[in-house]
Protein backbone atom coordinates (compact mmCIF):
# COMPACT_ATOMS: atom_id res chain seq x y z
CA UNK A 1 0.00 0.00 0.00
CA UNK A 2 1.57 3.26 -1.07
CA UNK A 3 1.20 6.76 0.61
CA UNK A 4 -1.80 7.18 -1.80
CA UNK A 5 -3.64 4.26 -0.31
CA UNK A 6 -2.84 5.16 3.25
CA UNK A 7 -3.66 8.68 2.63
CA UNK A 8 -7.24 7.39 1.65
CA UNK A 9 -7.48 5.29 4.52
CA UNK A 10 -6.49 7.51 7.09
CA UNK A 11 -9.12 10.14 5.74
CA UNK A 12 -11.68 7.35 5.85
CA UNK A 13 -11.11 6.49 9.62
CA UNK A 14 -11.42 10.96 9.99
CA UNK A 15 -15.18 10.64 8.19
CA UNK A 16 -16.14 7.63 10.34
CA UNK A 17 -15.03 9.19 13.12
CA UNK A 18 -16.76 12.50 12.54
CA UNK A 19 -20.39 10.31 11.29
CA UNK A 20 -20.39 8.11 13.77
CA UNK A 21 -21.53 11.22 16.67
CA UNK A 22 -23.62 13.12 13.83
CA UNK A 23 -25.83 9.95 13.45
CA UNK A 24 -25.71 9.59 17.08
CA UNK A 25 -27.27 12.93 17.40
CA UNK A 26 -29.67 13.72 14.52
CA UNK A 27 -30.79 10.30 15.39
CA UNK A 28 -32.31 11.85 18.71
CA UNK A 29 -33.81 14.17 16.99
CA UNK A 30 -35.74 12.03 14.56
CA UNK A 31 -36.68 9.78 17.32
CA UNK A 32 -38.05 13.03 19.28
CA UNK A 33 -39.81 14.09 16.47
CA UNK A 34 -41.32 10.92 15.50
CA UNK A 35 -42.36 10.15 19.24
CA UNK A 36 -44.23 13.41 19.33
CA UNK A 37 -45.96 12.47 15.65
CA UNK A 38 -44.79 15.64 14.13
CA UNK A 39 -42.50 15.57 10.94
CA UNK A 40 -38.70 15.89 11.07
CA UNK A 41 -37.67 19.27 9.79
CA UNK A 42 -35.96 19.31 6.36
CA UNK A 43 -32.99 20.41 7.50
CA UNK A 44 -32.38 18.20 9.89
CA UNK A 45 -33.76 15.11 8.08
CA UNK A 46 -31.36 15.84 4.91
CA UNK A 47 -28.44 15.93 7.22
CA UNK A 48 -29.37 12.50 8.97
CA UNK A 49 -30.23 10.80 5.93
CA UNK A 50 -26.80 11.90 4.00
CA UNK A 51 -24.67 10.78 7.02
CA UNK A 52 -26.25 7.29 7.10
CA UNK A 53 -25.37 7.09 3.42
CA UNK A 54 -21.91 7.92 3.75
CA UNK A 55 -21.17 6.41 6.89
CA UNK A 56 -22.25 3.20 5.23
CA UNK A 57 -20.20 3.98 2.29
CA UNK A 58 -16.97 4.86 4.38
CA UNK A 59 -17.01 1.55 6.12
CA UNK A 60 -17.82 -0.36 3.57
CA UNK A 61 -14.86 0.76 1.28
CA UNK A 62 -12.33 0.72 4.16
CA UNK A 63 -13.02 -2.82 4.78
CA UNK A 64 -13.30 -3.71 1.17
CA UNK A 65 -10.48 -1.52 0.53
CA UNK A 66 -8.12 -4.83 -1.42
CA UNK A 67 -11.65 -4.58 -3.44
CA UNK A 68 -12.21 -0.86 -3.85
CA UNK A 69 -8.76 -0.28 -5.17
CA UNK A 70 -9.35 -2.06 -8.09
CA UNK A 71 -12.40 0.11 -9.34
CA UNK A 72 -11.04 3.00 -7.06
CA UNK A 73 -12.28 5.40 -10.48
CA UNK A 74 -15.84 4.48 -9.41
CA UNK A 75 -15.22 5.27 -5.53
CA UNK A 76 -13.65 8.42 -6.81
CA UNK A 77 -16.85 9.63 -8.18
CA UNK A 78 -19.04 8.51 -5.25
CA UNK A 79 -17.30 10.44 -2.86
CA UNK A 80 -17.58 13.45 -4.83
CA UNK A 81 -20.89 12.71 -4.96
CA UNK A 82 -20.71 12.87 -1.10
CA UNK A 83 -19.12 16.46 -1.47
CA UNK A 84 -21.98 17.55 -3.04
CA UNK A 85 -24.56 15.78 -0.82
CA UNK A 86 -22.84 17.71 2.15
CA UNK A 87 -23.02 20.38 0.59
CA UNK A 88 -26.61 21.03 -0.04
CA UNK A 89 -27.21 19.08 3.83
CA UNK A 90 -24.84 21.79 5.67
CA UNK A 91 -26.76 25.01 3.37
CA UNK A 92 -30.27 22.93 4.60
CA UNK A 93 -28.97 23.70 8.53
CA UNK A 94 -27.14 26.61 7.63
CA UNK A 95 -29.89 28.24 10.15
CA UNK A 96 -28.41 27.42 13.79
CA UNK A 97 -24.47 28.44 12.39
CA UNK A 98 -25.36 32.01 14.45
CA UNK A 99 -27.09 30.26 17.03
CA UNK A 100 -25.97 31.42 20.83
CA UNK A 101 -25.82 27.84 21.93
CA UNK A 102 -24.51 29.04 25.63
CA UNK A 103 -25.29 31.89 28.02
CA UNK A 104 -24.77 33.10 31.17
CA UNK A 105 -27.01 33.45 34.33
CA UNK A 106 -26.71 35.08 37.09
CA UNK A 107 -27.62 32.81 40.20
CA UNK A 108 -27.72 33.08 44.17
CA UNK A 109 -26.06 31.21 46.63
CA UNK A 110 -25.66 31.01 50.53
CA UNK A 111 -24.09 29.35 53.05
CA UNK A 112 -22.53 29.05 56.59
CA UNK A 113 -19.42 28.86 58.72
CA UNK A 114 -21.34 28.32 61.57
CA UNK A 115 -23.61 29.87 64.02
CA UNK A 116 -22.85 33.69 63.85
CA UNK A 117 -21.33 34.15 59.96
CA UNK A 118 -23.23 33.18 56.56
CA UNK A 119 -22.17 33.90 53.46
CA UNK A 120 -24.37 34.50 50.57
CA UNK A 121 -24.06 36.10 47.18
CA UNK A 122 -24.52 35.81 43.30
CA UNK A 123 -22.54 34.25 40.48
CA UNK A 124 -22.25 34.00 36.83
CA UNK A 125 -22.74 30.67 35.70
CA UNK A 126 -22.76 29.18 31.77
CA UNK A 127 -25.85 27.40 30.57
CA UNK A 128 -26.06 25.22 27.82
CA UNK A 129 -28.78 24.80 25.14
CA UNK A 130 -28.29 20.76 24.69
CA UNK A 131 -30.84 20.95 21.50
CA UNK A 132 -28.76 23.88 20.21
CA UNK A 133 -25.30 22.53 20.87
CA UNK A 134 -26.15 19.30 19.30
CA UNK A 135 -27.41 20.79 16.00
CA UNK A 136 -24.16 23.51 15.86
CA UNK A 137 -21.83 19.79 16.44
CA UNK A 138 -23.68 18.44 13.25
CA UNK A 139 -23.58 21.23 11.19
CA UNK A 140 -19.23 21.40 11.98
CA UNK A 141 -18.99 17.83 11.18
CA UNK A 142 -21.07 18.27 7.94
CA UNK A 143 -18.39 20.91 6.84
CA UNK A 144 -15.43 18.94 7.46
CA UNK A 145 -16.92 15.82 5.77
CA UNK A 146 -17.35 17.72 2.95
CA UNK A 147 -13.43 18.64 2.91
CA UNK A 148 -12.51 15.06 4.12
CA UNK A 149 -14.65 13.16 0.91
CA UNK A 150 -12.93 15.65 -1.10
CA UNK A 151 -9.82 14.33 0.10
CA UNK A 152 -10.51 10.83 -0.24
CA UNK A 153 -11.82 11.69 -3.55
CA UNK A 154 -8.57 12.63 -4.53
CA UNK A 155 -6.79 10.12 -2.52
CA UNK A 156 -8.64 7.77 -4.62
CA UNK A 157 -7.77 9.05 -7.75
CA UNK A 158 -3.93 8.71 -7.28
CA UNK A 159 -4.76 5.22 -6.19
CA UNK A 160 -6.98 4.47 -9.12
CA UNK A 161 -3.60 6.41 -11.25
CA UNK A 162 -1.03 4.04 -9.56
CA UNK A 163 -2.92 0.45 -10.07
CA UNK A 164 -3.43 1.41 -13.96
CA UNK A 165 0.37 2.29 -14.10
CA UNK A 166 1.61 -1.15 -12.51
CA UNK A 167 -1.24 -3.16 -14.82
CA UNK A 168 0.25 -1.12 -17.61
CA UNK A 169 4.30 -2.35 -16.72
CA UNK A 170 2.84 -6.37 -16.11
CA UNK A 171 1.39 -6.34 -19.50
CA UNK A 172 3.93 -4.49 -20.61
CA UNK A 173 6.56 -7.28 -19.39
CA UNK A 174 4.03 -10.19 -20.25
CA UNK A 175 4.22 -9.08 -23.58
CA UNK A 176 7.78 -8.37 -24.25
CA UNK A 177 8.87 -11.88 -22.92
CA UNK A 178 6.33 -13.45 -24.78
CA UNK A 179 7.68 -11.80 -27.75
CA UNK A 180 11.61 -12.84 -26.73
CA UNK A 181 10.21 -16.43 -26.38
CA UNK A 182 8.37 -16.55 -29.84
CA UNK A 183 11.45 -15.42 -31.56
CA UNK A 184 13.64 -17.46 -29.85
CA UNK A 185 12.00 -20.51 -30.75
CA UNK A 186 11.89 -19.22 -34.45
CA UNK A 187 15.38 -18.75 -35.14
CA UNK A 188 16.41 -22.28 -33.81
CA UNK A 189 15.05 -24.54 -36.82
CA UNK A 190 17.24 -21.97 -39.25
CA UNK A 191 20.04 -22.30 -37.29
CA UNK A 192 19.96 -26.21 -37.45
CA UNK A 193 18.85 -26.11 -40.79
CA UNK A 194 22.00 -24.00 -42.00
CA UNK A 195 24.16 -26.39 -40.03
CA UNK A 196 22.79 -29.19 -41.66
CA UNK A 197 23.48 -27.58 -44.98
CA UNK A 198 27.26 -27.01 -44.39
CA UNK A 199 27.93 -30.73 -42.87
CA UNK A 200 26.46 -32.08 -46.33
CA UNK A 201 29.14 -30.33 -48.68
CA UNK A 202 31.72 -31.50 -46.60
Amino acid sequence: MGFSGLSFGFWRVMEIITLIPTLGMLAWFVHQYDVTNRLTPRSILVMFIVSVLAAAWAIGTLFLYSRAKHSAKFVAFVDLLFVGAFIGAVYELRGVSNADCTHFERSSYSGSLGDAITISGNVWRPRTNKTCAMLKASFAFGIMNCIFFFLTFIFALLVHRNYEGKREKVVVKRTTSHVSRHGHRSRSPRHSHHSSRRSHYV
